[in-house]
């Protein structure tokens, strides 16, 4: 059912590009993906990037328009970002990513400071961070947003060769209020810095109240996925057993179910539980933006 909450607006701010797969090129880019999810759910959903002046980026660009996303797209003097993927037998994704491209300098502009005064819910990954550019520019859109209880702030950590540093995750961790990972990443995490005995819930306590979180959302695979909340509260559902395709784009569905199931009104594990639900369904499908059924969106 739509409530007033649709009327809150969306954006998925960073990489834009195409995901290069043996049997072909598909639109890819964890905020495209994102946006692209909570739209289905009813949401006025933007995504921020850049494309190239080039046939990649024209054609990319009437790809966002065949997907029905808003869009707040800019055409930079950089080539439109590429990334070849390979996927293991049991469809885990390999990147290899192209660097100095034009979601690496994403600009600043007035309509992206007027957008942000706007916006109830970002969502944000440290990849895009890489380049200086584009840096600024999702940190001044996070500081330009409104900064109360309605709004959150979504770090959803995506590390990624070695496109990352210690100061990077730290600032977007002091930054957001809502951290989703995933366990190898909480790891790698841990040990950048300097945390020698790992214990994954404990990690998520001390990170929760280290940097004053709403919620921090931990994807384990195949293994469940954990959701904490500050009142030392926390979820885990047991991954469903699915014929997985490929995994392209599950995390991405994961996090705009959940977010989308927040606004409507549900609570954390109501939350949780769809997002369960739509991640797996996500991985039983090819590719990253799928259709949802009806009888999932509700």
């Amino acid at each position: 059912m739509i409530t007033t909450n649709m009327k809150k607006t969306i954006v998925g701010i960073g990489e834009l590009l195409w995901d290069v797969l043996p049997e072909g090129m598909e639109l890819g880019g964890a905020p495209a993906n994102f946006v692209y999810h909570t739209s289905q759910f009813g949401f006025n959903s933007y995504v921020i990037s850049a494309i190239g002046k080039d046939s990649l980026g024209e054609s990319l660009h009437k790809k966002i328009k065949e997907k029905g996303l808003n869009e707040y797209i800019e055409t930079v003097p950089f080539d439109t970002g590429t990334v070849q993927i390979e996927l293991d037998e049991k469809g885990i994704p390999y990147y290899h990513i192209k660097e100095n491209v034009a979601w690496d300098n994403i600009q600043f502009s007035s309509k992206l400071k007027e957008l942000a005064k706007n916006t109830s819910v970002v969502c944000f990954g440290s990849l895009a961070q890489r380049n200086i550019i584009s840096r600024e520019t999702i940190n001044h859109f996070l500081d330009t947003m409104p900064n109360d209880k309605n709004t959150y702030k979504i770090f959803d950590v995506n590390l990624r060769q070695s496109f990352y540093t210690k100061e990077i995750l730290n600032q977007s961790m002091e930054k957001c209020n809502v951290l989703k990972i995933n366990d190898e990443e909480l790891i790698a995490i841990c040990k950048l810095f300097g945390y020698s005995d790992i214990d994954l819930e404990n990690e998520c306590w001390n990170i929760i109240n280290k940097y004053n979180l709403k919620i921090l959302i931990l994807t384990c695979g195949s293994k469940g996925s954990y959701v904490f909340t500050p009142d030392h509260h926390y979820s885990y559902i047991k991954t469903p057993k699915v014929n997985v395709i490929d995994t392209v784009g599950a995390g991405d569905s994961f996090t705009a179910t959940f977010i989308s199931a927040l606004l409507q009104g549900k609570n954390t594990v109501e939350a949780h539980q769809l997002a369960v639900k739509v991640s797996a369904y996500v991985c039983t499908q090819k590719g990253a933006m799928i259709q949802l059924p009806k009888d999932i969106i509700g």
